[in-house]
């Protein structure tokens, strides 16, 4: 059992890459500002409006697969903090889960495919296997 006022390891790594994917929005913003203009970009999107850079929608997309991700892992983790389980393995597949995330973002944005499947497939393995961790305190 871990002390409740202090953050676990999980918990830090769940902090990490939450504020992280907080973040994950500037870059694509700010090329539709300097693409459409300040007053361009605050407006609804049109038919008309100049196409952003291959890299930004590229931005838009890991940020959304960072937030739908997120959704899986953030309660996972709440999970094991609430009922106080927080081992080795579990800090390592959480730190794991946040690392992989911010190489599927760069890469993703870089538009490197492969390495974005792999740091896809890390996250959801760290994931998975703090779930697995979390099953035999469900029985």
């Amino acid at each position: 059992m871990t002390d409740p006022k202090m953050l676990t390891p999980e918990l830090h790594a769940l902090l990490f890459i939450t504020a992280a994917t907080l973040l994950m929005w500037v870059p694509y913003v700010l090329a539709r500002i300097v693409k459409r203009g300040l007053l361009g970009a605050m407006a609804n999107p049109g038919p008309n409006d100049a196409p952003l850079p291959a890299w930004a929608d590229r931005a838009k997309q890991a940020h959304l697969n960072g937030i739908e991700n997120l959704a899986i892992f953030a309660p996972v983790v709440l999970i094991a903090a609430a009922i106080g389980l927080s081992t080795h393995a579990t800090a390592i597949w959480a730190w794991t889960y946040a690392t992989a995330r911010l190489v599927h973002y760069v890469v993703y944005t870089a538009g490197i495919p492969i390495v974005r499947t792999l740091a896809f497939v890390v996250g959801f393995v760290a994931t998975l296997s703090i779930i697995t961790a979390l099953i035999p305190h469900a029985m």
